[in-house]
């Protein structure tokens, strides 16, 4: 068995009935869930996918669509009707009675829905319990309860009852007795759907906190697309026990398998979904500062632009302008460095489209996308940006015009020319008259 999963559900089938050998070789033939209805039910068909280690894994679905029967597979609660289960390398449909116990004490927590917590055991002891079970002696189980109640904000309740807490702290203590195990895989099941919208959307914060600084794996099963686009690195859609389509948030929110899935999506707020690295678009229009002002000058007419990003050993300057570098060669200027806006709004990969839609209102330029070290990495134009949250393709390659006054093209087209090798002229009436005569009768 490969070592480099956490979990790997291998053509996972369960059936429930007299005849599931029946049932599953009638799918496997084609036939429909209903049409085998009278055989068995077959309440997952075919499931196979793989689990990272340190992943938040999602598996969502509308009610009977299979997903609470997975997740009791994956801890052996539920035999598979067919297929396998292995756990960081151990076969856990394969597994004996002892050794499945085993498999759960070192390696699964779950954590319920409704907390199952033990009513006549305070906060402290419930948060222990698991330990208790493997063995650890009094003291030493409780030092870890506390410092995971610590973690989870009830480091103040340790000494109440279950019945003196609300729903979000029972829940939280359900998830401090799976963190205090030690365990590293975590099966949530529906965990947070018994909670009203505002504790819900404080636990899944917390769960993703908890996640980034203990680095757990953890599946987790809910009916609820917001709530499986913010907590999954990956999600999992099921329908009819089939899974429809695996993917990240992003790609399942931008190129749905089917239309099943497509109008699950349909109403997700795509601004807390999306990031910059999901509809940002190449860096076409950028230079190195080296180029000097003519080098900028020329870019821009080739190109038709208004604005090119100027970049020095691959990191970002800053933008430059075309009525920057008109003013540049008028004085005669070559220095690129001295007429660069260094005050260009930037935006990281990772940056939800909730964050930068108010710095992409104030930006004349399309935000610049930039790593760690200030590489350029991508561009996101306003009209980009617009079709991405309006769910409308968009293609661009130009920076918008940042002004447009009408005498900037009397003012252009000559220096443009100069920087070609042509004549540069201005047109007087009908007449194209030298650049420098120009100046010259300006003068006089």
């Amino acid at each position: 068995m490969s070592g480099e999963h956490a979990i790997e559900a291998k053509n996972l089938f369960k059936v429930f009935g007299r005849h599931p050998a029946a049932v599953i070789e009638g799918l496997k033939a084609g036939k429909s869930r209903a049409e085998l209805a009278e055989r068995g039910t077959a309440a997952v068909i075919d499931a196979s996918f793989t689990v990272a280690p340190g992943e938040i894994f999602v598996i969502m679905g509308l009610s009977g669509s299979g997903k609470s029967t997975i997740i009791r597979m994956l801890n052996g609660l539920l035999p598979p009707s067919a297929g396998e289960v292995v756990v960081q390398g151990r076969s856990v449909t394969r597994a004996s009675a002892v050794e499945l116990r085993r498999i759960r004490r070192s390696s699964i927590s779950m954590v319920f829905q409704h907390f199952a917590l033990l009513p006549h055991r305070t906060v402290l002891d419930n948060a222990a319990y698991a330990l208790e079970i493997q063995g650890v002696g009094r003291e030493e189980r409780r030092a870890r309860a506390r410092e995971i109640l610590a973690k989870v904000g009830l480091d103040q309740r340790t000494d109440a009852y279950p019945d003196e807490l609300s729903g979000g702290m029972r829940q939280r203590v359900g998830l401090a007795r799976a963190l205090t195990a030690g365990t590293d895989i975590l099966l949530m099941d529906e965990a947070f759907s018994a909670l009203d919208p505002l504790i819900r959307r404080e636990m899944q914060e917390q769960l993703i906190e908890l996640q980034q600084e203990l680095g757990r794996t953890i599946v987790f099963i809910t009916h609820d697309l917001n709530e499986a686009m913010f907590l999954g690195d990956r999600i999992a859609v099921m329908r009819d026990g089939r899974i429809v389509q695996t993917g990240t948030p992003e790609e399942i929110l931008t190129d749905p398998a089917n239309d099943y899935v497509a109008q699950f999506v349909q109403d997700v707020d795509r601004t807390r979904v999306l990031t910059a690295s999901a509809v940002m678009e190449p860096p076409h229009l950028r230079l190195p500062v080296t180029a000097g002002v003519r080098g900028a000058l020329r870019l821009l007419r080739e190109q038709q632009a208004s604005a090119v990003f100027a970049l020095e050993n691959r990191r970002l300057v800053g933008v430059v302008t075309d009525r920057a570098v008109i003013r540049a060669v008028k004085a005669g200027q070559t220095d690129l460095r001295k007429i660069v806006d260094t005050s260009v709004l930037t935006v990281g990969p990772d940056d939800l489209l909730t964050d930068i839609v108010e710095r992409a209102v104030e930006s004349p330029v399309p935000l610049a996308v930039v790593d760690d070290n200030r590489r350029l990495i991508g561009v996101i134009p306003r009209v980009t940006l617009l079709a991405a949250l309006g769910n409308v393709p968009a293609t661009t390659r130009e920076m918008p015009v940042i002004q447009s006054p009408i005498e900037m093209v009397a003012e252009f087209t000559p220096l443009m020319d100069a920087v070609a090798g042509e004549p540069a002229t201005v047109r007087a009436g009908d007449v194209a008259v030298p650049v420098d005569a120009a100046a010259e009768g300006s003068e006089r």
